[in-house]
């Protein structure tokens, strides 16, 4: 949590502790807390034995190294709020329900205007879209403006953004503030509009997806045969592109793959890829998981949570995005659970040692080896 955003906690009849050192990555050292009226805990197990609510970014599920460390440090009636990866490790989210806290998902938050101030998964692809491009543009051998030098005329870098969301949008509207010229393709049919009001423009192949977008706006999965046509067709725009930033994920699915060896072999040397889709299997065949790898003269970045890389914005709009939630939450300085409200149902996945969330519970029923993960 930022420093920032404190005084508004406090405004709900909160007090805020907050572990030590916890912000110094971001830029904020334990003082910048106490001035806004936080107290410093000397541990992490401190701030659980006495928070009735825990704010953290990658809860267990999410945070693969150090997050299962947390189970025995909850206890029955807290509330813990972050990202818990309901949909890719809905076993973890049951282990997290057994300790008997009340968990809520913030990447499970409703698309819908009354919820655009709590929706961090939007603000984190924001950050990882501009950053993708920033590593794109140091790593490519080559400028991305068009420039008209005593030397002669330079041209533009060509970059290809496969998958329009969130993340991609700001990856098209970076790269054309740097002077690229931009392309984009997402199977979702009302994305083109979206990516031309960033600059960019719109790949339209000519093969029809059934049902391209769920209810709240994201893309779903397509059959093998659909993802093979994608592939033959992209290759040429791919192999002329200097850059591709792939971004196209599908909520609780492996990513599909849309760029295969072969159409790596084809793009000039010194080509880069950033596969924002590789913790999620990646969205390129040749994609080593949280690694660079070359391949065929070709860079691709395979980094996790590129957030991580700015954290300073980054936690400022998480925080902002958490502080929303709890004005949502909280009534009369305490949590209440309105199963009525569409924000709190949505992201509500664990409650009384259950597992309550029907998309969670559907993952564990028809992948039972998933609920013993």
């Amino acid at each position: 949590m930022a420093p920032a955003v404190i005084p508004s906690l406090t405004k709900l009849g909160c007090s805020v502790t907050v572990e030590t050192g916890a912000g110094v990555a971001a830029g904020w050292p334990d003082e910048a807390y106490t001035e806004k009226g936080a107290r410093i805990a000397a541990s992490r197990a401190e701030v659980f034995a006495e928070a009735d609510v825990i704010l953290q970014v990658l809860c267990h599920g999410a945070n693969d190294r150090t997050g299962r460390d947390d189970l025995k440090l909850f206890r029955r009636g807290q509330t813990l709020i972050g990202f818990l990866r309901p949909l890719g490790s809905p076993g973890t989210v049951k282990e997290v329900a057994e300790t008997g806290v009340t968990a809520f998902a913030v990447e499970m938050m409703p698309r819908i205007t009354r919820a655009q101030p709590m929706d961090a998964l939007s603000s984190m692809g924001t950050v990882c879209g501009y950053k993708a491009v920033l590593l794109a543009a140091d790593t490519l051998p080559k400028l991305f403006p068009m420039m008209v030098t005593a030397a002669g005329t330079i041209s533009p870098a060509k970059v290809l953004v496969i998958g329009a969301g969130v993340a991609g949008l700001q990856a098209i509207a970076t790269a054309r503030r740097l002077g690229a010229v931009v392309s984009a393709y997402d199977i979702r049919p009302a994305a083109k509009e979206q990516v031309q009001s960033v600059g960019g423009r719109f790949i339209e192949l000519g093969l029809e997806a059934k049902d391209a977008q769920d209810q709240r706006g994201y893309a779903r999965a397509q059959d093998e045969s659909f993802y093979q046509r994608q592939r033959e067709l992209l290759g040429q725009v791919v192999a002329e592109s200097d850059v591709v930033i792939a971004a196209a994920v599908v909520p609780g699915k492996r990513a599909p793959v849309l760029v295969t060896r072969e159409m790596v072999a084809r793009m000039a040397p010194g080509s880069v890829i950033v596969d924002l889709a590789a913790e999620r299997g990646g969205n390129c065949e040749v994609t080593v998981p949280n690694q660079v790898a070359v391949v065929d003269g070709v860079t691709i970045i395979g980094y996790f949570n590129l957030a991580s890389s700015t954290p300073t914005h980054a936690s400022l709009m998480y925080s902002r995005n958490l502080a929303a939630f709890l004005q949502h939450l909280i009534k009369d300085g305490q949590i209440v659970v309105d199963m009525e409200d569409e924000i709190t149902r949505e992201t509500l996945v664990a409650r009384d040692g259950q597992v309550v969330h029907p998309r969670v519970l559907e993952l564990l029923v028809s992948s039972p080896a998933q609920a013993t993960a």
